[in-house]
């Protein structure tokens, strides 16, 4: 070992991105570079870690309100579409980078110095939304524990948290079924629950003036991310095993929950309003950007999370097909969500009296007001309630297990002897920081700063960023050299398709939705609560910020490594153009 370091400090090896096998020289094969790194235990570990990674809270709160605002049914053929160009190619793109390198978002950029700012914009993209994230499985435990009772504390006025405006809004019943209820002017007891109680939000009196923080919250957060930690206290051997629960368990709830509402009655009404095609929607350009937006966000690209799993993959893992399983699965898994979820809001709509337009809603709106209050109307409801919550938990928890593998592995690979063997470590301080950043998120108005960071840390800074990684490696690393490294992972070359989509059909649309962005830019808001003019500058210097890591990785590479403009831009790849050997071929051929 004390030879290798010495010959380490003598002629520094810079795993890289391309060279085959007849170009290695007499560089020793028996050098595993991967070795002191870590591996997957198995090939499944990888594949549902991925599949937990890319199916999460969006797939169920956001998929079905985009697809029955945007045309029902017609608006699958949008939302293919865009997998098609967008997120396939972009998703096997960043996992074929991380399985040949063997390294994370940052180390990566050995293949081209001069972008090593798109990696650690990822890193602060990735920080920002765990910070957050983690506030959010935090409110997914407080209802867990509240479900655990025999009324759900959501189901009647009269608590001290409700007010004069609160209504149970249930149907009374004749012999023509529900009657219409007047619902002008009344809050429902789970939308107090939520805001009054929950978050205590009248305690605040909006952004700038957050409040006391709620020691329930506080505790429910800190939890969460003491759960976090024990699932990635030994890397991917440790959550690679979590995963074989939390990212097959959902699938079960979301069955059951399926069947138990389609059985209900005013179910159809539901799932035909959900589904029925307007293909009038297809002319308008918004259609069109929605089901981008959603395949870009839901299949997690340009996070750095799918470039870390594939880091540590054995080097001839077959990601080809993987991509497909995990793209393919992550629709598919939105479309069945889309048909539990508005199931129950039909059987809603039928007991209210009232159209499905009136209780459908989105986001968080709908996970903690709309289908908490559903849950109050049908028989054994705390039992079901907590099957809706536990379904979220472990849908979340997988997102989160990577955004924090991710910033670890990236930060130990930049230090590997000096972090590597205390990584149990550092991920617990990591951890530690993020809680105490997250506690303003525990206050009265912490559902503010909840938005604020929702709306702008990954909006266009993760564009700008992805955009940037696909030109850099297709345009400036090389399409063709791309393409033979994929050709030694897995046998075969990347067809015109992948190669038509990594050159201009991704980028120009990726293109596209930035623009789109920034022109149809609306401010933030909260209900009826209008961000002031000083945090709508905070959240866009937020987003500004990932975007000036970039130029600012530039010039930092400019002014302290060594060499031309050109070798900056592509690598150490010597004047004959080989790039020394990856860490992933020495662990394969070894």
């Amino acid at each position: 070992m004390k030879k290798l370091q010495g010959a380490h400090q003598r002629k520094p090896i810079t795993p890289d991105l391309l060279m085959t096998p007849s170009d290695q020289g007499d560089v020793d094969l028996d050098m595993d570079f991967a070795a002191d790194r870590g591996n997957w235990t198995g090939k499944l570990d990888f594949l549902l870690s991925c599949i937990g990674y890319c199916v999460g809270l969006g797939n169920v709160w956001r998929f079905p309100y985009r697809a029955y605002t945007n045309g029902g049914g017609a608006f699958l053929v949008p939302y293919f579409l865009m997998l098609a160009i967008c997120g396939i190619p972009l998703f096997f793109l960043e996992l074929s980078l991380g399985q040949f390198s063997s390294l994370g978002p940052l180390a990566v950029w050995k293949i081209s110095p001069l972008f090593k700012g798109a990696g650690a914009a990822m890193l602060l993209i990735v920080g920002l939304v765990a910070i957050y994230y983690n506030m959010i499985i935090a409110y997914v435990l407080f209802y867990l524990f509240a479900s655990l009772t025999s009324n759900l504390p959501w189901e009647h006025c009269g608590n001290w948290w409700n007010t004069d405006l609160c209504l149970e809004h249930r149907g009374s019943k004749d012999g023509n079924g529900a009657l219409p209820l007047n619902l002008t002017g009344t809050v429902s007891p789970s939308e107090e629950y939520w805001s009054r109680y929950v978050l205590h939000i009248q305690g605040s009196q909006g952004i700038g003036s957050p409040g006391e923080i709620r020691w329930n919250l506080c505790l429910c957060l800190l939890l969460a991310w003491v759960i976090v930690f024990l699932c990635i206290l030994k890397g991917v051997k440790s959550s690679g095993k979590v995963v074989y629960f939390t990212a097959t368990f959902p699938y079960l709830i979301l069955l059951m929950l399926l069947v138990r509402g389609v059985t209900l009655p005013g179910a159809w009404k539901g799932i035909q309003f959900y589904l029925t095609p307007q293909f009038h929607h297809l002319l308008s350009s918004k259609v069109w950007i929605e089901a981008a937006l959603q395949i870009f966000y839901s299949l997690g690209v340009g996070f750095g999370g799918l470039l870390t799993f594939a880091s540590y993959n054995t080097f001839h893992q077959n990601i080809y097909r993987d991509t497909f399983i995990v793209t393919l699965g992550n629709a598919i898994t939105s479309i069945l969500a889309g048909f539990a979820i508005f199931s129950v809001l039909g059987y809603m709509s039928q007991e209210l009296g009232v159209p499905v337009d009136q209780v459908a809603k989105a986001g968080p709106g709908l996970a903690f007001v709309v289908y908490p209050q559903a849950m109050t109307m049908l028989p054994l409801s705390p039992f079901w309630s907590f099957l809706f919550f536990f379904m979220l938990l472990t849908l979340g928890l997988d997102s989160q297990f990577a955004f924090l593998e991710t910033i670890v592995t990236a930060v130990t690979d930049e230090f590997p002897y000096y972090l590597r063997p205390k990584k149990a470590v550092f991920s617990g301080l990591i951890c530690v920081a993020m809680y105490l950043m997250g506690l303003v998120l525990t206050t009265d108005g912490g559902m503010y700063w909840l938005v604020l960071l929702d709306d702008y840390s990954a909006s266009f800074g993760l564009m700008v960023v992805v955009i940037t990684t696909c030109l850099a490696v297709t345009r400036v690393y090389g399409i063709q050299r791309f393409c033979r490294d994929i050709h030694m992972m897995l046998g075969f070359k990347p067809g015109l398709y992948f190669r038509a989509c990594w050159l201009f059909l991704s980028p120009a649309t990726l293109l596209a939705l930035l623009v789109y962005s920034i022109v149809k830019y609306q401010p933030s808001e909260y209900g009826s609560y209008r961000f002031p003019a000083w945090a709508e500058l905070l959240g866009i210097l937020m987003g500004l910020l990932s975007c000036l890591m970039i130029p600012a990785g530039m010039l930092v590479a400019v002014l302290r490594e060594e060499g031309s403009l050109w070798e900056l831009s592509y690598g150490n790849s010597g004047s004959e153009g080989k790039i020394e050997r990856p860490r992933g071929w020495a662990a394969a051929h070894g």
